[in-house]
């Protein structure tokens, strides 16, 4: 009886969840005279998609620009993050703990501060209305979270493997390549994945950094989208599942390298 109840309310806590969701692809299927009815519409059975097709029409190219950026992001992010956690996790980096200090201080900068700065920067560098703004503004909130992950994992590496590929004359570069990364693939999978998330789904930068239409990711390009479709329901629904669509099948993909690569950091042997 309490497996069945608990099961009964993890149901109705998921479906309670999930019910934007619903009516979001609910609301993308149905006509916009069917969204304006008194009554709600719970199904669409008479549905069209309309909707995606003006979506897609008008918001492909913010998909790819959000694409692009985000695995820049990735890329740049992981590219920094794995190296200096070996270092801070493996060989004995100084003033390692002050380190890490400033890495937990920087999450804690308020984005708009951030941006504001950004933005000089990238006027004085002529990078405004660019994808490199974009992927170096999201890397620099990304690298310190990559960072802290993957040092929890790598040190509960034993020390000995490290020794061994050392032994065998394997440099720290060649170590870190071809014997800790291997082994620290799920903490780095979890950290590629929290960076492209967020980059996907990040607003404030990409609005400072933005001033052409044609350059704006697809969270500009959906806020933008809205004010000037505000009566055409279906088709901003529309757009926000096309937008959702490539998250969720990355999330389904790697759910069982992130969740490996944030429980196995804190377990020790």
């Amino acid at each position: 009886m309490r497996r069945a109840a608990n099961t009964t309310i993890g149901v109705i806590v998921l479906a309670v969840m999930l019910f934007p969701l619903y009516w979001m692809v609910n609301a993308s299927l149905l006509p916009s005279t069917e969204l304006i009815k008194p009554s709600p519409v719970w199904l669409p059975v008479h549905g069209t998609l309309d909707g995606y097709r003006n979506a897609l029409s008008s918001q492909g190219r913010h998909l790819l620009t959000s694409v692009y950026v985000a695995l820049g992001t990735v890329g740049v992010t992981l590219a920094v993050a794995v190296p200096a956690a070996f270092g801070l996790a493996q060989l004995g980096a100084p003033l390692r703990r002050t380190l890490l200090f400033g890495l937990l201080v920087a999450q804690m900068i308020p984005g708009i501060v951030m941006a504001n700065a950004f933005y000089v920067a990238a006027d004085e560098l002529y990078l405004l209305d660019t994808p490199l703004a974009l992927i170096l503004a999201d890397s620099t909130l990304c690298v310190p979270f990559a960072v802290l992950i993957v040092h929890t994992f790598m040190r509960g590496i034993p020390v000995q493997i490290r020794e061994a590929a050392q032994l065998d004359g394997a440099s720290a570069l060649r170590t870190l390549w071809s014997v800790i990364l291997p082994v620290s693939r799920n903490a780095v999978i979890t950290a590629g994945l929290f960076s492209f998330l967020f980059a996907w789904a990040d607003f404030l930068f990409a609005v400072t950094l933005t001033t052409r239409d044609e350059a704006a990711p697809i969270t500009v390009g959906i806020y933008r989208f809205i004010g000037a479709h505000i009566s055409d329901w279906n088709s901003v629904m529309a757009t926000g599942v096309i937008a959702s669509l490539p998250v969720a099948a990355l999330l389904v993909v790697a759910q069982r390298y992130v969740a490996a690569g944030i429980t196995s950091g804190s377990v020790k042997d």
